[in-house]
């Protein structure tokens, strides 16, 4: 099932880091490669903090362009502060193209899920979580999921 305008909102809410450090980025990408190792997913984990990448882990039968893909997916969610999964599902409402009507070059670009920003309490945006390789709602559901288990530890 793919989640909502609504849902995709109100999740985003439930997600700030009380802080953020490269320890931190090293649970929430652990925490994703554990559970692409364990159901052997062919998956590209990255985390950004601002735009720098400070981790990055490409599962057995993942490629390269997973990589360029998540890149892309960050990209998204890093300029509009929201979930690329939540861009891609707005752009299909409005009837638009991401990128034309942003004037976002597709090659840096792209309005998938996977992606998800990861704000700090308060609201400021600190880096960006991508997973890829999967169907976009399921890399998606997969940042969340690691999201949650690292807020919750």
């Amino acid at each position: 099932m793919t989640p909502t305008l609504e849902m995709l909102a109100r999740e985003q809410q439930e997600l700030p880091l009380p802080r953020f450090d490269y320890e931190i980025a090293w649970q929430l990408g652990s925490a994703m490669r554990e559970e692409a190792a364990a159901q052997a997913l062919p998956v590209a984990i990255t985390i950004a903090h601002g735009t720098e990448l400070v981790m990055s882990v490409l599962m057995p039968g993942a490629t390269p362009d997973n990589l360029s893909w998540a890149a892309r997916k960050r990209a998204v969610a890093h300029r509009f502060h929201r979930s690329s999964l939540a861009i891609r599902l707005e752009a299909e409402k409005g009837g638009y193209d991401l990128n034309a009507v942003f004037a976002l070059p597709a090659g840096d670009y792209v309005a998938s899920g996977g992606a998800v920003p990861l704000m700090l309490q308060g609201g400021t945006l600190i880096g960006t979580a991508a997973v890829s390789g999967l169907p976009d709602v399921e890399d998606h559901a997969m940042v969340v999921r690691a999201l949650r288990r690292v807020i919750a530890a």
